[in-house]
């Protein structure tokens, strides 16, 4: 996302705007569903290969220019190293539903990122808001969690936080598209490792056109997407709109894949992207170039 001084938008593009970004958000938990649907064929390490590495080629179409100098380099090893950490929300997966893993991922990572350099009291409530959300999927009636899908989803969090930190790095360099495709490359090729010793058949023809749409549907249509959208809203508008991304993940569980989760599950996913919301809603203006998340 990149923010200087924005434009008052007539509500024509505003409008249009809010839909890309709503359009971003589902496309995106929908492609999640069908790569946890794809897990049993694959693996969750083939699902992310397959992820990632349809991604990277269409990224690579473009012959983005390959890094020369040795900040170059170690930005696209970072970044592409977050971007392999934050799939391990397919490991998370395994255990947990999607809503669930959407929302600890979201707690552990944009949520604490933006908590990080609050000053005004005010962000304390989106913090005790968000751990009220996290307690509530502890509480009766709803079935406890495995503890390593909350370690999965967590570390997921965290490096969706490293990735947004780094973004902003890479925006500054960043004018067409090379560090992003490259480091998606790098992550794909972290991750061929294990998909290899799972034993999986990912070159199997008929998963071949599931990991085509997975990618497009999960990555590359959320990206183009989220441009079109920061073209037409500020920065902090995007912020909430993404936040909806732990309920559109529920949603999405329970429409494509039937997770029912309890309703203190329902109240920990709400409470978890008010917080978000309010927290992104809330922060301090800054005058420096942000960069959104992509669905990387």
């Amino acid at each position: 996302m990149t923010a200087s001084r924005h434009i008052p938008a007539s509500s024509g593009p505003r409008r249009s705007g809010v839909l890309f970004a709503l359009g971003s958000v589902c496309t995106v938990q929908s492609g999640q569903a069908l790569g946890k649907y794809l897990m049993a064929a694959t693996g969750p390490a083939g699902v992310v290969v397959l992820r990632l590495g349809f991604a990277a080629l269409f990224l690579l179409t473009v012959r983005p220019r390959p890094p020369r100098d040795r900040a170059s380099v170690l930005l696209v090893l970072g970044w592409g190293t977050a971007i392999a950490g934050m799939n391990t929300i397919y490991l998370a997966l395994q255990y947990l539903p999607l809503g669930v893993a959407a929302t600890l991922q979201f707690a552990s990572g944009p949520l604490v990122l933006s908590l990080l350099g609050a000053r005004r009291r005010g962000h304390v409530a989106w913090a005790l808001l968000a751990g009220c959300g996290v307690l509530l999927f502890h509480s009766p009636g709803a079935d406890p969690l495995p503890l390593l899908g909350v370690l999965l989803a967590v570390a997921s969090g965290v490096s969706m936080g490293l990735y947004l930190a780094l973004s902003s790095r890479a925006g500054a360099r960043d004018t067409d598209g090379s560090p992003l495709a490259w480091a998606v490359l790098w992550a794909a090729v972290l991750w061929a490792p294990a998909a290899l010793l799972a034993g999986r058949p990912l070159w199997d023809p008929g998963l071949l056109l599931p990991g085509l749409v997975l990618a497009l549907v999960s990555t590359v249509l959320p990206y183009r997407l989220d441009l079109a959208a920061l073209r037409r809203l500020p920065p902090r508008t995007m912020g909430v709109l993404v936040s909806l991304e732990p309920v559109v993940g529920a949603l999405a569980g329970l429409v494509l894949l039937g997770e029912r989760l309890a309703l203190p599950q329902w109240l920990a996913v709400v409470c978890v992207a008010g917080a978000c919301a309010g927290a992104v809603a809330t922060a301090p203006r800054r005058k420096e170039s942000l960069k959104d998340h992509t669905k990387a």
